[in-house]
């Protein structure tokens, strides 16, 4: 097997030792991308339910830890899966926020008008 800078590749097609750089990176096996955050069936977790998560573990539902990391690594693809739900989750919380926003602000010039 080749590597370069490296004879050992722990069984991988290729292995480099040190840095690397590339242009272009295109990763295409990637499975169930996260449309599905948008669908009507898809279940947001509540912010509550997110917080207690972070207070207990110390990082976002679905993330790997920073110790699994270190020890494992992390398959690009399916870091950026992970990433674009936790981009699109937050998307929807900001929208729910800026209708809530909206409502109270609605809420606010009605009873304003009354007095």
């Amino acid at each position: 097997m080749p590597g370069i800078g490296t004879e050992t590749t722990h069984g991988y097609k290729l292995a480099v030792a040190g840095t690397m750089i590339a242009e272009k990176v295109k990763v295409k096996t990637v499975a169930n991308w996260p449309d599905y955050v948008f669908a009507d069936a898809y279940q947001l977790p509540s912010l509550g339910d997110v917080a207690k998560y972070i207070r207990e573990h110390q990082r976002l539902p679905e993330m790997p830890s920073a110790e699994e990391v270190k020890q494992e690594g992390i398959e690009l693809a399916e870091m950026d899966k992970k990433l674009l739900q936790k981009i699109e989750e937050l998307t929807l919380y900001v929208i729910k926020l800026g209708e809530e926003n909206q409502q109270l602000k609605k809420e606010m010039e009605e009873i304003k008008a009354t007095r």
